[in-house]
């Protein structure tokens, strides 16, 4: 959870720098995600609707998307979960998910600019110029861990 929101003056400067015009529901979504970062869609709709009930599920879709887009949002691919949002963008850094629990934490890049990784290309490929290299991290939290040696030793049937 992010100590200290931004205001909605700010979302709002943000919104018009990004030529998006400023509106309750633009707002209401930015103000979910920055609460609560790596947010499902369904996490930010259930939020949203806590301010904006009359809202639709494709309402704050078509905004994930458009501020996705717009690069105030970044939408995050993680190994078998749905996609999730964050606000914090344009800084290069990667992701850390715990295959127990599934929470996700920010890792700040290794070599502290994109891309983190350069490939190998192989002969003949047709290369390209990396701007981002996205990592994901998996292991085990702290928590999973320690549950896990909590847990009385499973004996085989024979």
């Amino acid at each position: 959870m992010t100590e200290h929101a931004a205001p909605a003056n700010t979302w709002a400067v943000s919104l018009r720098s990004v030529g998006r015009r400023v509106t309750k529901q633009r707002l209401a979504v930015l103000a979910a995600v920055e609460r609560s970062p790596h947010s499902t869609a369904d996490d930010v709709v259930t939020a949203v609707r806590a301010e904006l009930a009359d809202i639709t599920v494709q309402s704050v879709y078509v905004v994930l998307s458009d501020l996705t887009v717009s690069g105030l949002l970044r939408r995050i691919e993680t190994p078998n979960s749905p996609a999730r949002y964050e606000t914090r963008v344009n800084d290069n850094h990667h992701h850390a998910v715990c295959t127990g629990c599934g929470r996700i934490e920010d890792v700040d890049c290794a070599v502290g600019h994109a891309p983190c990784l350069t490939p190998s290309w192989s002969p003949g490929s047709s290369q390209m110029t990396i701007q981002i290299a996205d990592v994901v991290y998996q292991g085990l939290c702290t928590d999973c861990r320690q549950n896990s040696r909590e847990l009385p030793e499973q004996v085989e049937n024979h």
